[in-house]
């Protein structure tokens, strides 16, 4: 089969597209979500399960708090607040940490923490993945159901002042808005001033429902300074200073009215020992999180340590706190101590609203969703809550009723964390499947160029691919039907989850005969170049010399595909991706130390062919080879004729410029090192001083 180079560079191109697309069709697998949309928005809540009795309650309950405040504190770690510069810069707040009616937590925030999938992942409870860190810098309007838009339809009054990423996410959502930029790192005080600045007008008026806050001035000092840094206490103060004014004001208020309010304070990510935040570490992915409301009475001696739970978990709680209906692409949990006080009739009508939603979310992206222990949870909790109901509405009060509400209770956040698990998982899994079928694809097309070389690519090439026995073919066509049966019993075992098992059959078999020509393509080339190399060395004449110019890779060409295929090999691992600039450091210092030892090769010691001294100034050079007596012409002959005709670029030089070539590795050895000791990067090294440091000073 022959192929003329511009067809054959197509298909490449077109398999190596079609090769990525499957890989990252694999690694960012679909999201959890709910097709359901966002357009049923007023269908009817789930009724209270009874067991044959009938049961009144089949509408949402009423809301928890009259108004909601959520001051988010850009890039707020857990020890901020929780360690010891939160009792030494936070005084009120660890007081009401300690001692007041509050309930604290340590919430986690799952990867990537950065700040726009952080705030979709608080309002709609669902765990953005890694795409969204490209979306960071241009946020699109958010679609899913979210909190804001349950509150917004329902009439609620939403004020935002902070961060305009809230401003792009949510854009006709809030009743008044004032944005501001998250781009002037630098700045850490009029980014706060300009959100503080509108507290004394906004908390006197009683217009609004949802006030929400969003300080960026922390988080611009741990980029600046890192989390050791002294303005970090003082930002801290200035917070704790806030927070007491916006408390004070809402207690004050709760005297005129019948609920009592909530007050949010929380972060969006963490901050790693380095001041960034992105990734996955301990201190980027536990932040602070408190709920601070009169409801939550606490008696002397009570001592709450802060629990840990899931980031995603405040967008149940929010809704359940509004009395709105949980988003429904949520997959948290609600926050049981914040309705531990309510009646238990209450609590289990809470605990069954959030376990319906999210069994539905089950059912809707898991195929075997009945096999699921957790759904097998939810649906003992459910009828052992229709038991208690028909207990309850038959006048039953005895102490068997309560402590049948008890293991209810206990069964309901039990299926509520096995439904939450088994949704995390499914929104983190990879379809190795598929980054298999995509990673082979590419590997085939990138093997199949390096055999072909420059001279497949040339512009009257074209490429022979021959079938050299039938035994070879009889091979390649057996190929399509192995893949084939490995394809049936992948999908038979995934049961669905893999995307190229959901794709039709046709289409299926069209990709597994496309790799198996590619293999067979290979291994055709591989046969021939060995079967070529075979027939040289037996037309060499036994005292003849191998010529050494025949190799079509020169030691430069072979280092230049080492050092990229270890690069790309290296990032398959995170602790390399963090400390890449290392592996970059010493690939261009090897690579200026290869093209250093190149150029003084030919101009010291000539060719490896046809040694020959590097012209100096004055001298000119002829071009002429001639064969030894005798003998015709030969293949080094050849080589030094043709060598001699296209002298290389440093023989060419003369002078000035011929000395400026042999000083330019050098020359970019120096300033790499200069580089190198003006800003330290990865996470090992971030900390040691440097140029930059010093010029700061």
């Amino acid at each position: 089969m022959r192929l003329g180079s511009g067809t054959f560079a197509a298909c490449c191109v077109v398999i190596e597209v079609l090769g990525v697309a499957l890989f990252l069709r694999g690694f960012f697998p679909a999201p959890v979500c709910s097709f359901s949309g966002t357009e049923h928005q007023t269908e009817s809540p789930a009724p209270e399960p009874s067991a044959g009795a009938i049961s009144n309650w089949t509408k949402l309950p009423p809301p928890l708090f009259g108004k909601v405040v959520i001051m988010l504190i850009d890039a707020l770690r857990d020890d901020f607040v929780f360690g010891s510069k939160g009792v030494k810069f936070m005084p009120y707040t660890t007081y009401l940490v300690e001692k007041g009616s509050s309930h604290s937590f340590v919430a986690e925030a799952k990867p990537p923490t950065v700040t726009m999938p952080r705030i979709k992942a608080l309002m709609t409870g669902s765990l953005p993945g890694f795409i969204d860190v490209v979306r960071n810098l241009n946020a699109p309007a958010l679609l899913e159901d979210n909190v804001l838009a349950r509150a917004k339809a329902a009439g609620r009054r939403i004020v935002f002042y902070g961060d305009e990423t809230w401003g792009k996410l949510f854009p006709k959502h809030f009743v008044e808005y004032d944005g501001t930029t998250s781009f002037f790192v630098s700045d850490y005080t009029e980014v706060d001033d300009n959100v503080t600045r509108h507290l004394d007008k906004v908390l006197k008026r009683r217009d609004w429902d949802v006030l929400i806050l969003h300080y960026l001035g922390l988080d611009h000092i741990g980029h600046i300074s890192g989390p050791k840094s002294p303005l970090i206490g003082r930002k801290l103060s200035e917070m704790d200073s806030v927070l007491m004014k916006i408390h004070t004001s809402l207690l004050s208020e709760e005297r005129e009215t019948l609920l009592p309010n909530l007050l949010v304070l929380c972060g969006d990510h963490g901050m790693s020992e380095a001041g960034g935040h992105g990734a996955s570490s301990v201190q980027e992915v536990n932040t602070a999180l408190i709920l601070i409301s009169s409801a939550f009475e606490r008696k002397p001696g009570d001592i709450r340590r802060p629990k840990y739970i899931q980031q995603t978990d405040l967008a149940a709680t929010l809704s359940i706190g509004l009395g709105l209906p949980i988003p429904k692409s949520n997959i948290g949990s609600l926050i049981f101590p914040v309705v531990e006080g309510k009646p238990m009739r209450e609590q289990l009508r809470f605990l069954h609203l959030n376990t319906v939603q999210l069994s539905k979310l089950l059912q809707e992206n898991v195929p075997s969703y009945k096999k699921e222990p957790a759904f097998e949870q939810f649906k003992v909790s459910e009828r052992l809550h229709g038991t208690w109901v028909r207990l309850y509405l038959e006048g039953n009060s005895s102490e068997a009723l309560s402590n049948l509400g008890s293991k209810v209770r206990r069964q309901y956040l039990d299926a509520l964390r096995a439904l939450s698990l088994s949704l995390s998982r499914q929104a983190a899994q990879y379809d190795i499947y598929s980054m298999a079928v995509g990673t082979v694809l590419v590997l085939e097309v990138l093997v199949l160029l390096l055999l072909s070389g420059p001279q497949a690519l040339s512009g009257k090439a074209e490429l022979d691919v021959p079938l050299p026995s039938p035994a070879f073919s009889l091979l390649c066509y057996l190929l399509p039907l192995g893949l084939a049966a490995l394809h049936v019993t992948v999908c038979t075992s995934a049961g669905g989850a893999c995307y190229l098992c959901s794709l039709p059959w046709l289409t299926a078999g069209g990709l597994m005969v496309l790799v198996s020509t590619l293999l067979c393509a290979v291994l055709s080339a591989l046969t021939g170049m060995f079967a070529g190399g075979k027939r040289l060395s037996k037309v060499r004449p036994p005292f003849q010399n191998p010529p050494q110019c025949n190799s079509r890779w020169s030691e430069l060409d072979l280092l230049i595909l080492l050092g990229t295929v270890g690069h790309m090999l290296s990032l398959g691992a995170s602790s390399f991706i963090e400390e890449e600039p290392q592996t970059w450091y010493f690939l261009v210092n090897t690579l200026c130390l290869a093209l250093c030892h190149e150029i003084y090769r030919n101009c010291f010691l000539g060719d490896d062919c046809a040694p020959q001294r590097c012209p100096h100034a004055g001298e000119d050079f002829d071009g002429v080879a001639v064969a030894p007596q005798g003998k015709s012409p030969g293949p080094d002959v050849w080589e030094l004729d043709r060598a001699s005709k296209h002298p290389s670029p440093v023989g060419a030089l003369r002078g000035p410029e011929r000395w400026m070539v042999l000083a330019s590795p050098w020359l970019i050895l120096t300033c790499c090192r200069l580089l190198r000791s003006l800003n330290q990067t990865g996470v090992q090294w971030a900390h040691r001083p440097d140029l930059g440091h010093w010029l700061t000073r």
